[in-house]
């Protein structure tokens, strides 16, 4: 069976096509600019990578072309081989706990969300509405970044604030990134043979978020009411006194759209650093360069990061695994070991020739990086959430 996984941007679409339930990847591609001028795509399919340079002017456009190159490469030979249309959505409230199957009433209820992640859920909208006109007969799923963790426990979630404020206004602690820690929470069950364990999972990127597993269920993470709470991010603050928002306001004399402005893109690595939101540039201006802003930014990082899953290691009453993931987890041998050396007070013990080898760009890819007398086991784990989409869009499609 052939289904697509959909992550619709305001003015960009990725899309992959798997042939389930075997799950075997049979093309990517990702379009860019839709809408706003000097528009193109680029795809890859049999290991051989394209890009061609086209307007496009909507969403249905680019569902259009979509399906116009899954024909030109054979993937399919008619559009009513495509049985389902998987659409992750950044938003689904308390409303969702797992994926659902598109009706009037889901769309509504995203649509109801929509100033809970303004960027993200009425793109989704789009390219829902788009890939039903361009596939009519397909089955459209919505998979949430929210629902995994919509298992925390109401002492978890809740904010010490006014509770009309969540009742009324929807604010509390909902997390993101839950297909990520989900995918990774399953594979670690399949690597340690049981669901019954305690995890921290690290999923770091220019976005980052960590959440602690116990016997595959979330009880806890570090993103909040939005994706900025919890760890130093690319361009994210992460935690901070919430006082220096208003202090700001009257001091700088800045408006609260510039204050989430800064707070969300001029800020994290890149405020630090002064100049730097990858990882990658903040490790070769530290290593080549001395330069001390990218020492800080890494030391602060790192201890937001370590910070975490302490705490998390405290609240599961003991760990059997931490994992690294996304970006910087999967590609960041530097970073990891900070981490790990850091931790030392709770007998982990980094085994820095395994830890070397892994990463997504080297010939192995995931696997341990602890010595086999480390308390507690780390792992390299790349993520796929992509696949997860595919999973939950083949079970309402068969």
């Amino acid at each position: 069976m052939k289904i697509l996984s959909v992550n619709a941007g305001s003015s960009s679409l990725k899309f992959t096509a798997f042939e389930m339930p075997e799950e075997k990847k049979l093309i990517s591609g990702y379009l860019e600019r839709i809408g706003i001028g000097g528009s193109f795509y680029t795809l890859k399919v049999n290991g051989e990578k394209f890009r061609v340079e086209k307007e496009i002017k909507t969403h249905q456009e680019a569902f259009q072309i979509v399906m116009e190159e899954l024909i030109h490469h054979n993937i399919v030979s008619d559009l009513s081989e495509i049985k389902g249309i998987g659409h992750r959505v950044v938003h689904g409230g308390e409303y969702f706990k797992e994926s659902a199957v598109v009706t009037d009433e889901v769309i509504a209820k995203i649509e109801e969300l929509n100033s809970l992640a303004p960027l993200h859920n009425p793109a989704a909208v789009t390219g829902i509405k788009a890939a039903i006109e361009v596939v009519p007969n397909a089955t459209e799923v919505v998979t949430f970044d929210t629902a995994y963790h919509q298992t925390m426990a109401e002492e978890t979630y809740l904010y010490a604030l006014p509770k009309s404020w969540y009742k009324d206004y929807k604010v509390r602690k909902y997390g993101a990134h839950g297909t990520s820690h989900k995918y990774i929470a399953e594979k670690m069950a399949e690597i340690l043979g049981t669901k019954e364990s305690k995890l921290i999972i690290c999923h770091i990127g220019s976005g980052a978020s960590i959440s602690a597993i116990k016997n595959g269920v979330c009880v806890n993470t570090s993103m909040g009411f939005t994706p900025n709470a919890g760890l130093i991010m690319g361009t994210r603050c992460g935690d901070i006194d919430a006082s220096i928002i208003p202090y700001m306001i009257n001091e700088a004399g800045l408006t609260t759209k510039e204050i989430d402005t800064i707070i969300n893109k001029e800020s994290g690595l890149l405020a630090i650093s002064e100049g730097y939101s990858d990882m990658r540039d903040i490790e070769t201006h530290l290593l080549e360069d001395k330069d001390e802003n990218c020492e800080l930014a890494l030391k602060m990082f790192t201890r937001r990061i370590v910070d975490y899953i302490a705490k998390y290691y405290f609240e599961l009453k003991g760990c059997d695994a931490i994992v690294f993931t996304a970006g910087i987890g999967e590609n960041g041998p530097y970073e990891r070991e900070k981490v790990l050396e850091a931790l030392d007070f709770l007998g982990v013990k980094l085994n820095a020739e395994l830890n070397n080898q892994i990463a997504s760009y080297k010939e192995i890819h995931e696997g341990k990086i602890t010595t086999d007398d480390s308390t507690i086991s780390a792992y390299v784990i790349p993520t796929d959430e992509e696949i997860m989409i595919a999973r939950d869009t083949f079970h309402f499609a068969k």
